[in-house]
């Protein structure tokens, strides 16, 4: 039998307000979402005035960084023509982003979870997304 850890929602929460805080100083208007082991959605905000197709991509991001155990932008830099990779983000239904902005969550080694941030660029993004691992890890 196994024991998984996972991300429960006050984790999830936490995650979120740190994300939301450093997008609020970048001065921007993100769509995060965070998500359990398994990929699915734990917890989700779309600030006022972020990009409605910012919110399918958010939580695609979350999802593959945390099914995949790697970010997102670990996929972009693959994801070329001529690699083997290539064409990844067509599979599972379309669902595995190789764009800048899912990161998984991590605890002792093991991810429990991922986050997912669209709206900025993918340099925004994946610092957003960090902004709210940061303030996980400082809360624990």
């Amino acid at each position: 039998m196994l024991t998984i850890k996972r991300l429960d929602l006050n984790d999830a929460q936490i995650l979120l307000a740190g994300a939301k805080a450093t997008a609020k100083d970048m001065g921007l208007a993100m769509c995060i979402a965070v998500v359990d082991e398994s990929g699915n959605l734990i917890a989700f905000e779309r600030m006022d005035g972020s990009k409605i197709t910012s919110i399918t991509i958010a939580q695609d991001k979350a999802f593959t960084a945390a099914g995949a155990k790697k970010a997102t932008h670990e996929y972009n830099a693959a994801n070329i023509p001529g690699n083997l990779v290539f064409g990844i983000h067509t599979e599972v239904g379309g669902r595995l982003s190789s764009v800048g902005g899912g990161l998984p969550v991590a605890v002792d080694g093991e991810v429990v979870g991922g986050i997912g941030v669209s709206a900025g660029s993918p340099q925004q993004d994946m610092a957003v997304a960090q902004g709210g691992i940061d303030h996980f890890l400082s809360q624990r």
